[in-house]
C-alpha cells in the first residue's frame, strides 16, 4: 500500500479559522446583551427576575469560555496540518452553541 497523497489546502484551513473566530465573536456579542439585561434587572431592583437573569449570565459566560476554547484547539489543530476536526470538538462547540441560545431566549423572556 502506498501512503495517502498529501493535499494541498490552499486556503481553506484560514478560513476556516476565521469562520470559528467569527463565531466566537457573535457568542461574545450575545454575552453582552445579556449582561446588560442582567444589569437592568437587577438596577431595576426585579427580586427573582434579576436571580434568574444571573443564572443566564453565567451560563451564557460559561458557553462563550467553553467555545473560545475550541477555538483556541481548533486553531492550533489547522496550524499543524489539515486534518478535520475531532467530533468531540465539534460537539463541545455544538452544545456551547445551544447552551448560549437557551440562556438568550431565557435571557429574553425574563426582560421586561
Amino acid at each position: 500500500m502506498s501512503a495517502p497523497a498529501q493535499r494541498d489546502p490552499g486556503l481553506q484551513p484560514e478560513r476556516t479559522s476565521l469562520a470559528w473566530r467569527r463565531t466566537l465573536l457573535a457568542l461574545v456579542v450575545v454575552d453582552l446583551l445579556i449582561w446588560r439585561s442582567w444589569a437592568h434587572d437587577v438596577g431595576a431592583a426585579s427580586g427573582g427576575g434579576a436571580d434568574l437573569s444571573g443564572v443566564s449570565v453565567l451560563t451564557a459566560m460559561a458557553a462563550t469560555m467553553v467555545l473560545a476554547g475550541c477555538v483556541w484547539v481548533r486553531g492550533h489543530e489547522l496550524r499543524r496540518g489539515t486534518a478535520e476536526a475531532p467530533a468531540v470538538l465539534v460537539r463541545c462547540a455544538a452544545a456551547a452553541v445551544v447552551a448560549l441560545a437557551g440562556s438568550t431566549v431565557a435571557a429574553l423572556a425574563l426582560a421586561r
